[in-house]
């Protein structure tokens, strides 16, 4: 199956990685186009369905596996010039440049966009909104780092992707700099991992998920803006761990 990767970012990184039939079957988060029908829309999205090591979960912390996890180092120096809105989700495009160092590994990243509820849960608990961050590395591996906002002071760097970000699918000019995107991240960048998938069709697996346990704030208002331009929760639910060990 040819991966095209199109910078938009995926529902989370499913819109993002795209096959080329997938735009032209209609999934969503509602009716017959909903989650749970996914692996049964089109052949290619049969993991959505079958896979074993799905995401999003809800991450249990006592059952977590205690290690010692090596910190991420985030070099998001790149701005971005636009942001997107592909039917799914807000999507903001990343310039060439910057990258996170994982596994001994350079993963650049390609886009970020934006799910209200979150998607992973923490025991239990949904969050008003979940960024996913999406990266890759030369060889077309994925790694995603998830950040969870929760409600309190309006939050400034949204605030500027908010002002311009399109209510219809389209594309809108956005100025934010590397240092904006930065910011965006808590200064505790302590994380859960786990191996996952896309969280939107194909499904594929074998994504890296770091999940930060540290939320950043984010305002009711600002929610409330971005659930009534995606006109529905745009989350697929949590699925079975299964046999994957998550680590903390």
């Amino acid at each position: 199956m040819k991966k095209s990767f199109t910078i938009l970012l995926a529902g989370a990184l499913c819109v993002t990685i795209a096959t080329a039939s997938e735009h032209s079957i209609r999934w969503g988060y509602t009716a017959e186009g909903a989650p749970e029908h996914w692996g049964d829309l089109a052949p290619e999205f049969y993991m959505c369905k079958e896979g074993k090591n799905q995401a999003p979960i809800d991450i249990l912390i006592d059952k977590a596996y205690a290690t010692t996890l090596k910190p991420i180092q985030f070099h998001y120096y790149a701005a971005s010039n636009e942001v997107l809105n592909n039917g799914h989700t807000e999507q903001v495009n990343i310039q060439s440049g910057s990258y996170i160092v994982v596994d001994g590994m350079k993963f650049e990243l390609k886009q970020f966009h934006f799910h209200t509820p979150s998607e992973n849960t923490i025991n239990g608990r949904s969050f008003p909104l979940e960024a996913h961050f999406v990266h890759l590395d030369k060889e077309g591996n994925i790694a995603v780092v998830a950040l969870m906002f929760e409600y309190g002071n309006s939050n400034k760097v949204l605030e500027k992707i908010w002002s311009v970000m399109p209510e219809k699918e389209g594309k809108k000019s956005l100025t934010l700099s590397g240092d904006d995107i930065e910011k965006l991240l808590p200064k505790d960048r302590s994380y859960y991992r786990f191996n996952g998938s896309l969280t939107t069709p194909p499904c594929s697996e074998g994504v890296r998920w770091f999940v930060l346990k540290t939320p950043v704030k984010v305002s009711r208002e600002q929610v409330e803006k971005f659930a009534k331009i995606m006109k529905y929760p745009n989350n697929r639910p949590v699925q079975p761990i299964n046999a994957r060990v998550i680590l903390k």
